[in-house]
C-alpha cells in the first residue's frame, strides 16, 4: 500500500465513522422512533459506540461483576488492538477525529521548531494511565465515575446537552425572521430549508438543559487545547486511549525506521498526532501511536513504514512511575468512601433527586451510570437533566427528573432503551404500568409522590378556581382528585371551590401536575422521590414483615 493511499483511507474512515456517530446522535430522540405493537422503539442502534467501547465494558464488569448485554461487542475493538495497536484512536474514534482535525489547524504557537518540540513525547502523557488506574479501581469498588472521562460519554453529553440545543436555537433565530419577510421567494426558501432541518437535524421544540452552558464551555475548552498541543485530550487525558495503549504493547504491527536514509529533517515529527517519537535515533513509543500514518506520508526519503513482525528497539508500554501508579490505585480505592460520605447524602437520599423510570436503586445506579446523557437527549418532554449537587459528587451529571421543566410521558420508556449499561433497566410500557393494565397484580413503577403547598395553591390559599393539576394527571383513575369546599373570599362572599388532593396510593410521581401548575416559578404542587419503587426505604410508610405499618 502506498504512503499516500494509507492516509487517504484513514481520512475516509474518520469521516465515515464521525458521520455515523452524528447520525446516531441525531436519531436519539422521539422522531427517530417507530411504534410496534403499541410500544415505541428507536429505529437506529444509538448505543453502538458505547457497546464498542472497551473502557465502558471493563468498568461495567468491574462495578457489577457481570457484563451488560451488548458489551461483548467491545471485543471487536480490543482484540485487533492486541495485533495492530491503537488503530481505533486514529481511524474510528469520533472524539479523536474531532481533535485530529482541530490539531491540524495552523496556530501561532505551533509553528516551526515550537511545533516540532510540541510533538515530541512528554512525560505528562502518562497522566491518562494514572487516571485509568483511578477509574478502574473506583469501578471495582462500585462507582461509575468512568463517565466523566470516557470519550463517548463526554462527546454525547457535551453535544447532546449543549452544542446541539445551541445549534437548534441559532437555526430558529436565523430562519424565523426570514420566514416572515415580505419578500415572498425569500420567505418560501427560508421556510423550506427550516422545515427540512426540522425533519432531519433540529428538534421539534427547543431543548434546554441545566448546566448546558458549563458543559459546552468545558467541551470547547478541551477542543481549543488542540491549538496549543496537538490532540491534547488524546495524549494526556483519555482513559480509553490509555487502555488501548496498554493493550497494544503486544501488537505485531509497528513503525520501521531506516537510519541509512534518514537525514533528520523532522518532517515526521511536525505531523505526528500521538507524540510517539517517529524520528530517527530514539526508540518508537508503541503505546502512544494512533496509526495516523502521517509520519510515513511526510517522510521525503521513505525512511518510515509500518510493518508486521519488525525487530527494532521500541518502548512497548507506558513509562510509569511506581509511586504515582500506587498513588493512583489508592486514589481510586479512596474515591468511593470519600464521595459517599458527603454531608447531606449520608442516608443516600435527596427528596428532589427523582430518577428516570426503571432506574436501579441509588447504589447500583451510580455503579452502572456512565453519565453519557443518552437518556436526557432522547426524553421527548425535556424532563431529564444532569445533576450538579443533588446526588453528591459521585452522581455528578447523572440524570434526574425536573418536573418544572418537563414531565415523564406515561407511555414513553425510551430512556430505558438507550441506556448502554443497564443503570436504567430496559422496561416496556406494560411494565411501567401507567397507561395499560398490569398483569398478575404487579404495581406500576413509581418515581415519587406529589405534595401540595396549600399556602400557594390557588383554591386553598387565594379562593380562586383552578383544577389544572387534576386535568393534567395522567393516571387512571386519577391520583389527584378534587373535593368541593366552601370558602370566604376577601369581600366576605361564600364561594364553593374544588380543592385538589393527592391519593398517595395512585400517584406515580410523573411530575405532570408540577409542570402544569400555573405558578410556574414556585409551583404549588411539587414531586419528591418519596414513594419511589426502586427503594424499599424511601417510602411514606415503612411496612414490617408481619404486615403492620410503622411510621
Amino acid at each position: 500500500m502506498s504512503r499516500g493511499l494509507a492516509v487517504k483511507l484513514r481520512r475516509a474512515s474518520q469521516v465515515l465513522f464521525f458521520l455515523v456517530f452524528l447520525f446516531l446522535l441525531f436519531r436519539t430522540e422521539l422522531k427517530g422512533a417507530i411504534g410496534a405493537g403499541g410500544d415505541i422503539h428507536l429505529r437506529s442502534p444509538v448505543r453502538l459506540f458505547f457497546q464498542l467501547d472497551p473502557l465502558v465494558a471493563l468498568s461495567n464488569a468491574l462495578a457489577t461483576h457481570a457484563l451488560y448485554k451488548g458489551m461483548l461487542l467491545s471485543l471487536v475493538i480490543l482484540i485487533p488492538t492486541m495485533f495492530l495497536g491503537r488503530f481505533f484512536c486514529g481511524w474510528i474514534c469520533p472524539m479523536g477525529s474531532l481533535n485530529h482535525f482541530l490539531g491540524n489547524l495552523k496556530w501561532h504557537t505551533k509553528r516551526g521548531k515550537s511545533l516540532i518540540q510540541s510533538n515530541r513525547y512528554k512525560t505528562w502523557q502518562t497522566t491518562k494511565y494514572y487516571l485509568l488506574a483511578v477509574i478502574l479501581v473506583a469501578a471495582f469498588f462500585g462507582t461509575g465515575i468512568v463517565g466523566w472521562f470516557d470519550p463517548f460519554s463526554l462527546l454525547v453529553r457535551s453535544m447532546g446537552l449543549s452544542i446541539l440545543p445551541a445549534f437548534n436555537y441559532a437555526a430558529g433565530a436565523f430562519f424565523s425572521p426570514l420566514e416572515h419577510m415580505h419578500i415572498a421567494w425569500l420567505a418560501a426558501a427560508a421556510a423550506a430549508v427550516h422545515g427540512a432541518l426540522r425533519n432531519s437535524l433540529l428538534n421539534f421544540q427547543q431543548p434546554m438543559f441545566l448546566q448546558g452552558v458549563f458543559l459546552g464551555i468545558l467541551f470547547l475548552a478541551l477542543l481549543a487545547s488542540n491549538l496549543r498541543v496537538t490532540r491534547f485530550w488524546c495524549r494526556a487525558i483519555c482513559p480509553l486511549g490509555a487502555l488501548l495503549g496498554v493493550t497494544s504493547r503486544w501488537s505485531i504491527f509497528g513503525l520501521h525506521k531506516d537510519p541509512a536514509t534518514c537525514n533528520s529533517c523532522n518532517r515526521c515529527e511536525m505531523h505526528c498526532q500521538g507524540g510517539d517519537d517517529p524520528i530517527g535515533g530514539v526508540p518508537w513509543r508503541k503505546a502512544e501511536c494512533h496509526l495516523c500514518m502521517n509520519c510515513v506520508e511526510a517522510c521525503p526519503h521513505g525512511s518510515l513504514q509500518f510493518q508486521f513482525f519488525r525487530k527494532e528497539l521500541e518502548i512497548a508500554g507506558p513509562s510509569l512511575d511506581r509511586r504515582k501508579t500506587i498513588t493512583g490505585l489508592m486514589a481510586g480505592a479512596l474515591a468511593v468512601p470519600l464521595m459517599r460520605s458527603t454531608p447531606g447524602l449520608a442516608k443516600g437520599r435527596n427528596e428532589h433527586l427523582i430518577r428516570p423510570p426503571g432506574a436501579l436503586d441509588e447504589t447500583d445506579f451510580l455503579s452502572r451510570c456512565i453519565r453519557c446523557g443518552e437518556c436526557m437527549k432522547v426524553c421527548p418532554t425535556n424532563a431529564l437533566h444532569p445533576t450538579l449537587t443533588q446526588a453528591g459528587l459521585e452522581g455528578l451529571w447523572s440524570p434526574m427528573l425536573q418536573p418544572e421543566i418537563g414531565y415523564c410521558e406515561p407511555s414513553c420508556v425510551l430512556c430505558s432503551e438507550v441506556c448502554p449499561t443497564g443503570a436504567i433497566w430496559k422496561i416496556t410500557p406494560k411494565e411501567k404500568g401507567w397507561v395499560v393494565d398490569i398483569e398478575g397484580g404487579s404495581k406500576p413503577i413509581r418515581l415519587g409522590t406529589a405534595f401540595y403547598d396549600r399556602g400557594r395553591c390557588l383554591p386553598w390559599a387565594m379562593a380562586t378556581d383552578c383544577i389544572v393539576c387534576e386535568e393534567w394527571c395522567p393516571v387512571s383513575p386519577k391520583a389527584i382528585y378534587v373535593q368541593d369546599a366552601q370558602v370566604i373570599d376577601s369581600q366576605g362572599n361564600v364561594k364553593t371551590l374544588k380543592q385538589p388532593h393527592v391519593d398517595p396510593q395512585r400517584c406515580v410521581g410523573c411530575g405532570a401536575c408540577e409542570y402544569a401548575c400555573p405558578l410556574q416559578e414556585h409551583p404549588a404542587v411539587h414531586v419528591t422521590s418519596i414513594g419511589e419503587s426502586r427503594s424499599s426505604a424511601n417510602q411514606i410508610l415503612l411496612t414490617r414483615k408481619s404486615g403492620k405499618a410503622k411510621s
